[in-house]
């Protein structure tokens, strides 16, 4: 669907906002981040500390794509018509920071469970409490800065939110570290057993994860139903299907530039799931040296710990980059912004392959760093202008079907993969990963963005 001029003109009878509310409405997706980080950066560590070989870790990591397709959507469809005291999207937001705190208490502390199921599905079903939860509180904010913004301030809304998720991120990714290498918390443990340093992480992510969301929650005011109608949102087309049914009716007639972005996100999602799933092993072997079934020695702590650092600095370089993200796309236009990102992420993951030392990881992150910073803003600001304004919530979540689908696809193949093609060295996953982000750099140069203005 082609945004037309009239739809241009009523995204901007919106009022601009100060960037101080543009800021605030985007706060507590730093304490979201902060628990993915955590999450991303230790998960695959934990549960090969409770059992599970490396070829399997893409079983457990699909939980959090599978969820996410169900649960976003319909979060989405239901925060679209929600309306009471507390607004439209932040009633989600709280309950999801709720429940997400509560799985980032358990999921080191599976050791409790132990006499009931192996530690392994203990964990695995933790990690599924944080995924379920993470979306419901993740899924509504992009729909509130499409809400909130016209077009006008569109890409700065975006580009707040990802430096924000960029340092939430640098805070979970380098909990682990700091409190073993500057607090002198124990790093190491038994098998079977979650180090300390990776405990008190969780626990500090889950408070900071809660307070973040509320600070939004009592900083941000939403516009009512009514005040949309008057900034010239588009009127409520009223339908006889309601719940999954309307859901299904709204993917059949999805926007046309949201079925082109549905490729670039499929090859960008794929390398993205590749690297969270295989980074930690990958370096332990490739760049540590430990044996392929080693998961309990002091290097493989060490690499675990080195791989949140990592990650903290592509989240760093993220948080930075975002802030250009705005300045950038107005010379050169979304589409080369997002293409040039994107190859720099490409040739980062590539790099890895040629480490010879830790330090050399880090100058690998700053091109997936770039990446990052554009994967979470630049499909987003390219969606919202070809999306009517009363299906904000549902478009966003069925969004994020081209974000979990690649991820499910990544999980399915990369575990014969990783195991008979690759002999379990996963440096080879991360190598494929960078030439799915060179593919999707391709993929971008398709899309339609009428809704992009670019300066001369």
């Amino acid at each position: 669907m082609a945004l037309s001029t009239a739809s241009t003109n009523k995204a901007d009878a919106k009022p601009l906002l100060s960037t101080r509310s543009i800021w605030n409405m985007s706060v507590g997706f730093l304490g979201i981040q902060a628990g993915f980080a955590l999450q991303n950066g230790n998960a695959s560590t934990i549960l090969q500390r409770y059992g599970a070989d490396v070829h399997e870790l893409p079983n457990f990591w699909l939980v959090a794509p599978i969820i996410g397709m169900i649960v976003q959507p319909i979060i989405g469809y239901y925060s679209d018509h929600t309306w009471n005291r507390w607004g439209r999207r932040r009633p989600y937001f709280l309950a999801g920071a709720i429940a997400a705190c509560f799985g980032m208490m358990l999921m080191p502390n599976a050791g409790m469970f132990a006499a009931v199921l192996p530690l392994v599905l203990v964990g695995a079903g933790m990690l599924m409490i944080m995924d379920a939860a993470f979306n419901v509180a993740m899924e509504p904010f992009r729909a509130l800065v499409a809400d909130k913004l016209p077009s006008a301030q569109r890409t700065m809304g975006f580009s707040a939110q990802t430096a924000l998720i960029g340092i939430g991120a640098v805070i979970g990714s380098w909990l682990p570290w700091f409190l073993a290498k500057k607090a002198g918390v124990v790093d190491t443990a038994a098998d079977g057993v979650v180090p300390d340093n990776v405990k008190w992480s969780f626990y500090i992510g889950g408070i900071l994860l809660l307070a973040a969301i509320l600070w939004t929650v009592f900083t941000t005011r939403e516009y009512s139903p009514k005040e949309q109608a008057q900034f010239g949102g588009e009127p409520e087309v009223k339908s006889t299907k309601r719940g999954i049914a309307s859901i299904l009716e709204d993917l059949k007639n999805m926007p046309k530039a949201m079925r082109q972005l549905g490729w670039v996100q499929f090859f960008s999602w794929f390398a993205l799931f590749s690297m969270w799933v295989f980074t930690a092993p990958a370096i332990a072997h490739h760049v540590y040296g430990c044996a392929i079934d080693d998961n309990s020695s002091q290097a493989f702590s060490d690499a675990g710990n080195w791989t949140g650092i990592i990650f903290g600095v592509y989240n760093g370089v993220s948080a930075v980059f975002a802030l250009c993200l705005p300045y950038i796309a107005a010379r050169i236009g979304r589409k080369n912004t997002h293409a040039v990102a994107l190859v720099c992420g490409g040739l980062g993951l590539i790099s890895i392959y040629f480490a010879n030392s830790p330090n050399f990881l880090i100058f690998s992150m700053i091109g997936v760093g770039i990446a990052w910073a554009s994967i979470l803003a630049m499909p987003y600001a390219m969606l919202a202008g070809s999306i009517p304004a009363h299906k904000m919530g549902v478009y966003m979540g069925i969004f994020n079907f081209f974000i979990t689908i690649p991820q499910i696809v990544s999980g399915v193949v990369n575990r014969p993969i990783v195991k008979h093609l690759y002999g379990n060295n996963a440096i080879w996953a991360i190598v494929m990963g960078g030439v799915f982000f060179l593919f999707a750099a391709v993929a971008v140069r398709f899309v339609e963005d009428k809704d992009d203005v670019v300066n001369a």
